[in-house]
């Protein structure tokens, strides 16, 4: 039983570095002596497209190479959860997360690489007000705890990125680009992304994002109009717009709308009258397995009386593309149409029963999406009178371009400037609207918000009100409470209001799931918080060694929660941060499985030479029983072995079963 360490990459986000020396060692062995890259022969075997001249098109500034290395260490931190700040933590599958969004981006490579549909962002658009903060090379888990004030430090202090700087684009671009060049990393193969920007920093971010995503990824330049009206010098000229830069991670075609389809003729008829067979309703490719998404695993009515549930091309079992009530409605609708295979097996599809083509052409100009000021009054309604934010992005924006982005059904969208939370109530607001079951990811820094500034005093005064911490970040978890609020209260009154009227009791039906009005949509999230990791890093003191040895012996920190822990590890081993988690007593130990079988952790303080049989033969049962589609990781407290042979004889019995992959923390 092998502990993990600070120094596995299994304690460590994604390792970029090395996965993309691993690619280029799989295209071009012969290029490596030694496990180096010798850069001569990749020359050589390039060939033309290597570009040795001084002088380059492109995007050059001091600091650039530090920027992109930044982006490509791993980090060491966790996210620790607190369900305290979070709502319906138990079914919930939306993410608000408190921390530097840079380390956040790196902790979130191993479980939502090539899963993010959309990726939106509002970054400070380099005003001389905007708050940009240098990013720690060594050690930015530490850096952050500095700046925001939970770690005595250097005296360092949040601080704007003024104009007399002589750095000023510099910095900027210093800490958008390892941001971006993470982000890429999370979308899906037709994901997008979209950066609202202003004429400041337009060029630069164009010119970022062409070398990223690459110029033929570049997908349009939108235009917003921000504001009505406004004042100024007559020799001026006035900005009331706003750019949107998108860009598609990889196939432009594919990328913006829902999915593709052309006018097609209804070529097929059944009862209801002409239809064709239109996407399919299993789910293929990445995240397609039940361990995947257990909740999207059930049987529906299928021909002939028969039970119909989703399997894969191997034989095993995969998962729908729509939720239970979709996909429930459809069949009942008698839209489901129904192939079988060799293997007795079905493949569904959804009868189509429209000409016209599902995807939608765009314009440049954002029209009927709202202003600024609507943005403000927003807020005002949820907040009572008064806008904690000022100009945030109005709801209307946002939806659009959820819309435009083709993010449907579970998609994921993401925002790691999340201010406001804007992104969030779109998501909120269209999965109403449509009854589709989208996921937000927000990342918001708790940057500090100061009473005595006239510009942060209403929102440091609702924060005083809520008896939270002045920051940001509290801001943006009230704004997603009281929007998820609404929408419930609102979805709630057109389904009293429908019954009221004679019509059908929409909410409690059991026997059917109506489409007039969808039930409602997930509303909470689950707040995690950026920290150090879980795991004690090795920091003797070397004035009082024989203390530091002693403490050692616990590798785990002991101001941290089993659950903390379970966390870090699905972080760090790549499951999604919110999988389902089981709990169950095995030998007087509690045992928790997580993702299915996927994981199975005990973090029993003691474990003696006795105990260990039955707690590896009842785990070795409960794993049978879960039956998970892939390797299982088995993972103990390691200072909770009475002795080396407790721990043998633990993993020798539970490799007898078939886990073979046996750890401790």
């Amino acid at each position: 039983m092998k502990p993990l360490t600070t120094a596995d990459p299994e304690t460590k986000s994604a390792d970029i570095l090395a996965e993309n020396i691993a690619r280029l060692k799989e295209l071009f062995p012969e290029a490596f002596t030694e496990g180096k890259v010798d850069f001569e022969v990749l020359k050589q075997l390039l060939g033309g497209a290597v570009d040795e001249r001084e002088e380059k098109y492109g995007l050059n500034w001091h600091g650039k190479r530090r920027a992109r290395q930044l982006a490509l260490t791993p980090s060491t931190g966790t996210l620790r959860p607190c369900p305290e700040d979070s709502v319906d933590w138990d079914t919930t599958r939306n993410l608000m997360i408190e921390g530097d969004n840079l380390e956040v981006l790196k902790l979130l490579q191993k479980s939502y690489a090539g899963k993010v549909k959309l990726i939106y962002i509002d970054p400070p658009y380099n005003t001389g007000k905007d708050f940009v903060y240098p990013d720690n090379f060594q050690d930015n888990i530490r850096n952050y705890l500095e700046l925001t004030g939970q770690l005595d430090g250097a005296g360092r202090k949040l601080s704007s990125n003024t104009e007399a700087s002589g750095r000023f684009h510099t910095d900027w671009l210093n800490m958008m680009y390892p941001r971006l060049k993470l982000a890429r990393n999370l979308l899906r193969e037709d994901g997008v992304i979209l950066c609202s920007i202003d004429d400041r920093e337009l060029n630069n971010l164009r010119a970022a994002l062409d070398e990223l995503f690459g110029n033929e990824n570049f997908l349009g330049q939108l235009v917003w109009h921000s504001k009505k009206g406004g004042g100024g010098d007559v020799k001026t000229i006035v900005a009331e717009h706003e750019y949107i830069v998108a860009y598609s991670k990889l196939n432009p075609e594919s990328s913006v709308g829902r999915q593709s389809v052309e006018a097609q003729p209804l070529n097929l008829t059944d009862e209801k009258g002409p239809y064709r067979k239109g996407r399919e309703l299993n789910k293929w490719g990445a995240g397609s397995a039940r361990a995947d998404r257990p909740t999207m695993f059930f049987p529906i009515p299928g021909p002939n009386g028969e039970d119909v549930c989703p399997i894969r091309n191997d034989g095993s079992e995969g998962r729908w593309r729509l939720g239970k009530p979709a996909m429930l409605q459809i069949v009942e609708d008698g839209d489901a149409l129904f192939e079988k295979r060799e293997d007795g097996t079905y493949i569904v599809f959804e009868k189509i029963r429209s000409v016209d083509p599902r995807q939608k052409s765009y314009r440049t100009l954002l029209t009927d999406v709202g202003t600024a000021a609507d943005g403000t009054a927003i807020l005002k309604d949820l907040f009572g009178g008064k806008s904690p934010f000022d100009f945030p992005k109005p709801v209307r924006l946002l939806s659009r371009l959820v819309d435009i982005a083709g993010a449907d059904e579970e998609d994921i969208a993401l925002d790691f400037f999340a201010g406001s939370g804007t992104t969030g109530h779109a998501v909120l607001s269209n999965n109403a609207a449509d009854g589709a079951n989208r996921r937000y990811i927000l990342v918001q820094l708790p940057e500090p918000l100061d009473p005595e500034n006239n510009d942060q005093k209403v929102a440091a005064d609702y924060c005083d009100q809520l008896g939270k911490p002045r920051t940001i970040a509290e801001l943006t978890k009230e704004r997603l409470r009281r929007a998820g609020k609404k929408i419930r209260e609102e979805q709630t009154t057109e389904h009293t209001e429908s019954t009221e009227n004679g019509k059908k009791d929409l909410f409690n039906s059991v026997s059917s799931v109506p489409s007039v009005v969808k039930k409602l949509p997930d509303l909470g999230f689950r707040v995690f918080k950026l920290a150090s990791s879980n795991i004690r890093a090795w920091e003797p003191d070397r004035e009082n060694l024989p203390q530091t040895l002693a403490a050692s012996v616990e590798h785990l920190k002991t101001d941290r929660t089993e659950q903390d822990i379970l966390f870090e590890l699905l972080l760090k081993l790549g499951l999604d941060l919110t999988v389902p988690i089981e709990e169950k007593a095995i030998a007087g130990k509690a045992v928790h499985s997580l993702g299915v079988g996927t994981l199975l952790v005990c973090l029993a303080q003691q474990i003696t030479r006795e105990g260990v049989e039955p707690l590896a033969l009842g785990i070795a049962d409960w794993h049978a029983a879960l039956a998970p589609a892939g390797e299982t990781t088995v993972v103990f407290r390691d200072s909770a072995f009475a002795d080396d042979v407790a721990k043998t004889n633990l993993t020798a019995i539970l490799q007898q079963h078939g886990l073979e992959n046996v750890r401790s923390l």
